[in-house]
């Protein structure tokens, strides 16, 4: 199919996520296939938080992927290649000073700029389908006083921006990515994730059971696993440990 048969633009949708999986559900989406909204109501990010945008202010694209020649437990791979695609975008657009916040959250300098939802549909033991969704700050400038440390692209650069002509450009950036996943990159992609690591070989203030302890991060291993090291050296799971910043 044809980039203009795979990207579509839809004007409102309680979320792209929910949308993709129900072309998926209905036998109707393929790999690559993928859907922007203009404006999101309901929208999910991670761990059941509500991810909204209103018309024109930000990205909030989901991309069917299918997972050709990886394996279930090879899941981390597919967020490496979107969390890859997502740096390459949005570090073009404002020229540095962008990381990636281990999963897979985009950054610039301590603030963050946008993240990813990776929703898994799975056939027994096979992995049919990958739906990723991104959500990147465009053009907002007022955000809700719970979320932390926000930022946007405009106001990084002072700039509007067409987010339906920025979303195709995501697009592009990420199924770039993916096409090298599924070539069989994912040694020198892991390696640029990690050279991309938000606060890699810094210390900083982590809580696990709801203990605070310093800890350097030295990086993320090929299963998604956090590296640091303090007294000892540790392995963290997504989920088991709160960055304090």
């Amino acid at each position: 199919m044809k980039e203009s048969e795979l990207f579509s633009i839809l004007n409102s949708v309680d979320s792209t996520n929910n949308y993709a999986m129900r072309q998926v559900h209905a036998a109707m989406a393929r790999h690559g296939m993928a859907w922007f909204a203009q404006e999101q109501t309901a929208g999910k990010g991670q761990r059941g938080k509500i991810w909204q945008t209103g018309k024109g202010e930000n990205i909030a694209l989901s991309i069917v992927l299918e997972p050709k020649g990886l394996a279930v437990t090879d899941q981390f791979r597919v967020s490496v290649a979107v969390s890859l695609g997502c740096f390459d975008f949005f570090n073009t657009l404002c020229n540095g000073n962008v990381s990636i916040k281990w999963p897979n959250d985009i950054y610039w300098n301590d603030r963050k700029a946008g993240g990813i939802l990776i929703e898994n549909v799975l056939q027994g033991k096979n992995w049919k389908y990958a739906i990723a969704g991104i959500g990147i700050n465009i053009n907002q400038e007022q955000f809700d006083p719970s979320i932390k440390n926000p930022v946007s692209l405009k106001i990084i650069t002072g700039k509007s921006y067409d987010t339906a002509k920025l979303a195709k450009q995501l697009y592009q950036k990420i199924m770039g990515r993916i096409n090298d996943l599924i070539n069989g990159d994912f040694v020198k992609m892991l390696e640029q994730y990690n050279q991309y690591l938000y606060k890699k070989n810094k210390d900083l203030l982590l809580k696990k059971n709801g203990i605070e302890f310093n800890t350097c991060i030295k990086g993320v291993n090929a299963l998604g696993k956090l590296l640091t090291t303090d007294i000892i050296d540790n392995e963290f799971d997504f989920g088991e440990v709160e960055w304090m910043i």
